[in-house]
């Protein structure tokens, strides 16, 4: 299993958002990245709920991880309050923590994953089991980012130039990354001759995060504004796009941060390939497909202002999905820890989750 603080042996791994240490959840506030590089230590429910809706942690297997984590704290203190109606009082814990953020899957597995072992648990003391599952979650994260990285390096043609958009590294992931987990395996073995990062409005995920970390991992990064995409691809300077997933449905067809969609148009038109990547648990078979999927709205003052002053015109109002769909047809693969689907449909997801 690979270490939960860094991977002895592969390059470009130093970084870790989430972390357990002294018995309490240790996040990395990415809101406060790149001027800042604070770490707030979390020990109960309710501030662990808020740091996922307030983006101090945000990356759906992240969010999974810090969900996992903050069923420990949860189960703690009810069981501390009292200790024989202990999971009666946590079930309702599990069901607001759930619904935190609604478009990333792995919050409610990761919650579910949870609620099974508070569900058939024995002990007097729940938290060492919960603790245990917490950590494995954590750890299997990892270990699947690794796997993947090998896979999506595989497809890239060596020298190539590749485009990202939002942050899908380690401060998305327990570490090392999805998408960002492929760029760094491709530059370790010469896949990967340059990198482009989309800045990623309104929060600024690649201008803030995703340089960031490559930055610490001696990765050169160029970054563009959103818009310059499309030029890009024109002038043939990359020759895949590789993003993550918030959530999978059953076809193919994929939620990730607004602005992906329009990537996977302009890839198709030019001839770029796209890939997306993600582990098993953003795939959710339940929903048939992309048209399915919640798109959380978030504040329209993240587009109006930055950095808490506002830019537009005073009377000017704004729409703020955070995520958009991308359809299958416009996806060449989807990378996850378990294999390879090219060209994806109803017929070959089902096949890759064993269903």
């Amino acid at each position: 299993m690979i270490n939960l603080k860094t991977a002895e042996n592969i390059p470009y791994d130093r970084v870790r958002a989430v972390q357990w240490e002294d018995d309490r959840l240790s996040l990395i506030d990415q809101r406060l990245l790149p001027s800042q590089t604070v770490t707030v230590a979390f020990e109960h429910l309710p501030e662990c709920i808020r740091a996922i809706r307030d983006m101090v942690v945000r990356g759906a297997p992240a969010i999974g991880i810090t969900a996992a984590y903050a069923v420990v704290l949860a189960a703690r203190d009810r069981h501390r309050a009292d200790p024989a109606g202990w999971r009666r009082a946590l079930l309702p814990d599990l069901e607001q923590l759930a619904a935190a953020r609604p478009t990333a899957v792995n919050l409610r597995w990761a919650v579910d994953r949870m609620r099974h072992i508070v569900e058939s648990a024995t002990d007097a003391d729940p938290v060492a089991r919960l603790l245990a599952e917490a950590r494995h979650i954590h750890a299997a994260d990892i270990a699947a980012n690794h796997r993947m990285g090998g896979l999506g390096m595989a497809l890239i043609e060596p020298g190539s130039g590749v485009l990202t958009h939002c942050n899908t590294g380690a401060l998305a992931t327990g570490g090392y990354g999805t998408a960002l987990g492929v760029v760094r395996a491709g530059v370790a073995a010469g896949r990967i001759g340059q990198v482009f990062a989309d800045e990623t409005r309104p929060w600024l995920q690649g201008a803030r995060l995703t340089a960031w970390e490559l930055v610490q991992e001696g990765i050169a990064v160029t970054l563009i504004v959103d818009g310059a995409a499309a030029q890009l691809m024109r002038q043939g300077r990359v020759r895949w796009v590789i993003v993550g997933a918030d959530r999978i449905a059953a076809n193919g067809d994929t939620a990730n941060k607004i602005g992906t969609y329009g990537l996977a148009v302009s890839a198709r038109y030019h001839g770029v390939k796209f890939m997306v990547v993600a582990p098993r648990s953003s795939i959710d078979m339940a929903v048939a497909s992309g048209a399915d999927i919640p798109i959380e709205s978030r504040d329209p003052a993240e587009v109006l202002s930055y950095a808490g002053t506002r830019t537009a015109a005073d009377g000017a109002h704004a729409w703020n999905p955070a995520f958009d769909v991308t359809p299958a047809e416009l996806i060449d693969a989807i990378v996850t820890e378990a294999g390879v689907v090219r060209a994806p449909t109803t017929t070959a997801m089902h096949a890759l989750m064993g269903l």
